[in-house]
């Protein structure tokens, strides 16, 4: 099984200075050794931080970290399988009266749709899709 990893396990660790590389070593030693990627979905939340950056700085190194995900891990993109599996989802849990961020819906579907877990410190969103593996960071 492989993981999905949610853009607050990745920010948190950018915001504490670490690198992809010791994030996934810190995560590989923790879980043990895994395939892990990004939804492309995450690639849009990391993009958006770029841009409301307070700071050149601050959107250098936020540029860099998210080039260098793109780089070394898989990037999920939101396929019509994905799609139609996120507007069921969406469907059956919006006529039981349970609302799910548009965002961590498709992270969570892509996730789901693979096979994989996500890994998040943020697991409130991604605990109200049926069947959805997570991993707690």
């Amino acid at each position: 099984m492989g993981l999905i990893l949610d853009s607050s396990f990745l920010i948190a660790g950018e915001r504490g200075g670490q690198t992809l590389r010791e994030i996934l070593k810190w995560l590989y030693a923790t879980l043990g050794e895994t395939e892990s990627g990004l939804s492309a979905v995450t690639v849009v939340e990391l993009t958006h931080g770029i841009y409301r950056s307070k700071s050149t700085a601050d959107r250098e190194r936020r540029h860099a970290f998210t080039e260098e995900l793109c780089r070394d891990l898989t990037i999920f993109p939101v396929t019509l399988e994905i799609a139609k599996l996120a507007g069921k989802i969406e469907g059956e849990q919006a006529a039981r009266g349970v609302s799910i961020s548009f965002e961590d819906l498709l992270i969570g579907t892509t996730a789901l749709y693979h096979g994989y877990s996500v890994a998040t410190l943020n697991s409130r969103h991604f605990r109200l899709i049926p069947g959805l593996s997570l991993v707690q960071v």
